[in-house]
């Protein structure tokens, strides 16, 4: 597998993770509030929405984003390895996560609420020592770390959530933002209500840093460097995450969805262990795929929106927050599951189509560009045909 092929199954899998992200950001967040799965029997649902959610929560919720985790820490790692001749390396990557950090602050506050940018530029920076350390120091940080994350329900809060009545006041007050107001309207509750989002990313970050750990071991490793040849241990770690961490997700749904046995203080350890498990069954099955010559082709629709993982995500937010915003279309808390997915399926379509077109005439994304060009502080040779040898001068000047 040539270097080419193995950047190419990383944006499969990337490109593929982003409808995973896409789906659980457009149900869960942009159709109703962030507050609303805080509350209790928050919404009725008819059969076909129960299936569609079950089938999300099970298979996609938490997965997505563990994916989408991980490959960021691999492509952490492959930017670390690649500047390793140039003596500017960390600069150069700080500089990189502080962009990412502006961008997603705009983000934030200008166009969704939801943003993972902000705490993937901060966890980044945590990240950033760690990727010339030993590989056990790197795995024991992991490790330490997803250990805190599955037990911080425990824990005395580092930062407090609201509490119900809290969550259901901030739940009526998006309702009438989100869903009727304007722009400004809309900004202005938003500027309220990162407070309360805030301890939720606390939470988390123990688990991003965690992830962006493992990502970057697994590229270091070698088994993803070298697919074809790991490609027995792909499929046997793909069958072992999917089957343990499909488990594990059925029995922390099983309750909710199922009427099964409660987990009880149990619960959230097997949800998130069994999300991040199932996530890297998702990836080794993928990977190891796209090592068939009949499966790249298959799967290859899914680079080109890899290879625009942050425009597309952006863009995303962007779409979303049209369609379902007062300044928009309105659908605030209007649809249900099922047809907000589908919606969700229709812009993924067009979003794969687009990044085919696109990067058939230019080489990065539009957010790629400006991204890179900032990192290296000269702006970047866009159009496809220019020659590498004038972009590797641009990027050595």
């Amino acid at each position: 597998m040539s270097p080419s092929e193995r950047l190419d199954a990383i944006d499969v899998l990337r490109g593929l993770a982003l409808f995973g992200v896409l789906a659980m950001n457009i149900v869960t967040i942009f159709r109703v509030s962030f507050y609303a799965p805080f509350l209790p029997n928050a919404e009725p649902a008819g059969p076909l929405d129960r299936v569609v959610a079950a089938v999300l929560t099970v298979a996609v919720d938490w997965k997505a984003l563990a994916l989408f985790s991980l490959l960021f820490g691999v492509g952490l790692v492959i930017q670390f390895e690649r500047l390793a001749g140039d003596a500017r390396r960390m600069i150069l990557l700080g500089r990189r996560l502080v962009v990412l950090l502006a961008i997603g602050l705009v983000h934030l506050y200008l166009i969704w609420n939801g943003d993972i940018l902000v705490e993937y530029a901060l966890a980044g920076f945590v990240v950033l020592p760690f990727l010339g350390c030993a590989r056990w120091l790197m795995a024991g940080a992991a490790l330490l770390l997803l250990g805190l994350y599955v037990t911080m329900p425990v824990l005395p809060p580092i930062v407090p959530l609201p509490g119900t009545a809290g969550m259901a006041a901030l739940a009526a007050d998006a309702m009438r933002a989100y869903g009727t107001g304007g722009f400004f309207d809309v900004l202005a509750f938003r500027i309220r209500e990162v407070p309360a989002i805030f301890p939720a990313h606390v939470v988390v970050f123990p688990r991003t840093v965690a992830l962006f750990l493992v990502g970057a071991l697994a590229w270091r490793s070698g088994v993803l460097r070298r697919a074809s040849a790991n490609r027995r241990l792909l499929f046997v770690v793909a069958t072992f995450g999917i089957l343990l961490g499909g488990g594990l997700s059925l029995a922390a749904a099983g309750q909710e969805l199922f009427d099964g046995p409660s987990l009880g203080r149990a619960h959230f350890p097997v949800e998130q262990l069994g999300a991040v498990v199932l996530a890297v069954g998702y990836a080794a099955a993928v990977i190891a795929a796209v090592n068939l010559s009949g499966e790249r082709r298959m799967l290859g629709w899914a680079a080109p929106l890899g290879r625009m993982a942050l425009t597309n995500y952006l863009a995303q937010s962007v779409i979303c927050g049209w369609i379902f915003y007062g300044y928009g279309l309105g659908q605030f808390g209007r649809l249900g599951v099922a047809a907000t997915l589908a919606i969700g399926i229709f812009v993924y379509v067009a979003q794969v189509g687009f990044s085919a077109w696109w990067l058939r005439h230019y080489r990065f994304g539009p957010v790629e560009w400006l991204w890179r060009s900032c990192m290296y502080g000269v702006p970047q040779p866009m159009r496809a045909t220019v020659n590498l040898a004038i972009m590797r001068a641009t990027i050595a000047d």
